[in-house]
């Protein structure tokens, strides 16, 4: 619209206020990135580990700076200190960044008390990938999986996350599970609090 309201002139473009411009970044583009990000770790290994080792470290870098982005933006430089603040900020604010939508779920494992899980039915990384059966039980979501480790770490709550596919009775595709198992120093600390 040109010629709509009255538009403060700069004289210099240092002095133009940065603006937010659009959010989101076109589904298309990211695909063909990350394809070839796949792609290139792909010729530097030898096997399928490699690989998702690969693709979480460059996950790694992601989460890490998205968390400085996101308490600058979100929180005025603040950052979680409580287990389940950090787990609801991963699930909900991260991901909502990330993906445009929250996660699917957030579970606590019933088996161990230092687990958690991040479930999405249809994650984004997996979505356009088509895997070839010499490949196996290779997973896309390892540079998610990396992305949260990236945040956790930074944020002071260590742990090792790894991202698994859980089959779905009647569906093709299989849901995909970030597999959060925190450091006990992280348990030690969350018992202390909670007193």
């Amino acid at each position: 619209m040109i010629g709509v309201g009255k538009m403060k002139q700069y004289s210099n473009v240092l002095d133009k206020p940065l603006s937010k411009g659009k959010q989101e970044v076109s589904l298309t583009a990211f695909a063909f990135l990350f394809s070839e990000l796949v792609q290139y770790n792909q010729t530097q290994v030898d096997n399928i580990a490699e690989l998702e080792r690969r693709l979480e470290d460059a996950g790694y870098a992601v989460g890490s700076r998205v968390l400085e982005l996101l308490c600058n933006r979100e929180k005025g430089n603040r950052r979680e200190t409580r287990l389940l603040g950090i787990l609801s900020f991963v699930h909900s604010t991260v991901w909502k960044v990330l993906f445009g939508k929250v996660a699917d779920s957030l579970e606590k494992g019933t088996e161990h008390e230092d687990e958690y899980m991040i479930s999405e039915k249809e994650l984004l990384v997996n979505r356009f990938i088509s895997i070839p059966k010499d490949m196996g039980t290779f997973n896309c979501g390892a540079f998610v999986a990396g992305i949260v480790k990236g945040v956790l770490d930074n944020a002071g709550f260590p742990a090792v996350v790894t991202a698994h596919f859980v089959p779905i009775e009647g569906q093709q595709r299989p849901r995909t599970t970030i597999l959060i198992k925190f450091a006990e120093e992280v348990l030690k600390r969350e018992a202390r609090l909670s007193q």
